[in-house]
């Protein structure tokens, strides 16, 4: 019984590592996608860009993001310097 129920926790923590892992990629390529998006753009772009309704993507990663403080934290620390400083260069913050 005793081993059973230690196969149980290992494949549920196994399955956890795994969901988090997938989650963790979603997050990197989220946040690199963005990344570049600034990167690439002009700030006449950007500043149009700023106005533009959200894609069905943008609006489902939002809610995931506002729903999930770790996740919103691990973005937020991935995407935070270069999007500030792109924003910076381009006069979008004062």
């Amino acid at each position: 019984m005793n081993r059973i129920a230690v196969l149980i926790s290992v494949f549920g923590l196994v399955g956890a590592g795994i969901a988090s892992a997938q989650q963790n990629m979603l997050l990197d390529y989220a946040a690199s996608q963005m990344i570049q998006k600034f990167q690439a753009a002009s700030c006449d772009q950007l500043k149009a860009q700023k106005g533009a309704p959200q894609t069905d993507k943008e609006k489902e990663a939002k809610e995931f993001l506002q729903n999930d403080a770790q996740a919103r934290a691990a973005f937020v620390n991935k995407v935070a310097a270069p999007v500030l400083n792109k924003m910076f260069v381009c006069g979008m913050i004062p």
